[in-house]
């Protein structure tokens, strides 16, 4: 692919979304909430690319699947107002039939469009699957690192001004009480990913937030996290309990040793093209 490609898709993505703007408030905060969501992560896959030194085909593609991977969340969000999958439909398998029935990545060749295809059919799994082509991994890996990054930025802003202009789209329609399961504590002080089937309070939704720092793939994201305080602005928001602060030290504590060690995957061969 090349930079008229990727200009092709920016421009078919804008006037796609642009069919989804609505009269109805709600929808249409909600809709620009995730079209900037998108436009973020694509500076974030850029962004991890470039301190991964990925050449420019690279980034282009990185670039388009991060451009393209939430696109079924504005049919989602359509049919059904709400970006819960349990409460709807998975939303990267809408998003691939979408660019299957639209053809729009038809102009790339069988092995790019496969790329992106897997990639963003992956983007929200529990867990990869071990037993793909490296080259769909890792393409994988790097987009859910760019939109983790966005999801935890986005939650964050949006709990700086909750107050004034509260949206229970971006809280999945759960209660808002101080419980939380140990078995969410338990899961992150094993180093494990949360199951978000299992969510049923806000506190759970934050739980699970800080257990992606055990799915992040690439130094970049985990320096940027850092740099960011993520894990300590998300404790923030949490009840100041035992539990919480324990798991605040476990998961910085885990950053810091990534960091430290750089025991993370490297963009080498076979993901050139």
């Amino acid at each position: 692919m090349n930079k008229d490609d990727l200009s092709f898709f920016q421009s078919w993505f804008h006037r796609h979304i642009k069919s989804y703007y609505s009269e109805d408030n709600y929808v249409q905060m909600n809709v620009k909430m995730k079209e900037e969501h998108t436009y973020r992560v694509c500076e974030n896959i850029v962004m991890i690319g470039k301190a991964m030194n990925l050449d420019e085909k690279q980034l282009q593609l990185g670039e388009t699947m991060a451009l393209f991977h939430d696109i079924g969340r504005f049919e989602q969000f359509k049919r059904y107002r709400t970006y819960s999958d349990r409460r709807s439909q998975n939303h990267a398998k809408l998003s691939a039939e979408i660019l299957k029935q639209t053809g729009v990545l038809v102009r790339l060749s069988e092995d790019e469009e496969a790329i992106i295809n897997k990639a963003i059919s992956y983007h929200n799994l529990y867990k990869l699957p071990a037993d793909d082509a490296d080259i769909y991994l890792f393409y994988a890996r790097l987009l859910r690192d760019a939109d983790k990054l966005d999801i935890w930025h986005t939650v964050l802003e949006y709990y700086k001004t909750r107050h004034l202009y509260p949206n229970p789209a971006m809280e999945l329609e759960l209660p808002d009480t101080q419980e939380y399961s140990l078995s969410f504590i338990n899961s992150i002080m094993n180093c494990q990913c949360t199951d978000v089937g299992n969510m049923k309070t806000r506190n759970e939704m934050k739980l699970s937030l800080l257990s992606w720092a055990f799915d992040i793939n690439f130094l970049p994201t985990y320096q940027y996290m850092q740099d960011h305080r993520y894990i300590d602005r998300i404790i923030e928001l949490l009840p100041d309990t035992e539990d919480i602060r324990k798991i605040q030290r476990h998961v910085n504590t885990y950053i810091q040793r990534k960091i430290a060690n750089n025991s993370l995957v490297s963009a080498k061969q076979p993901y050139e093209m």
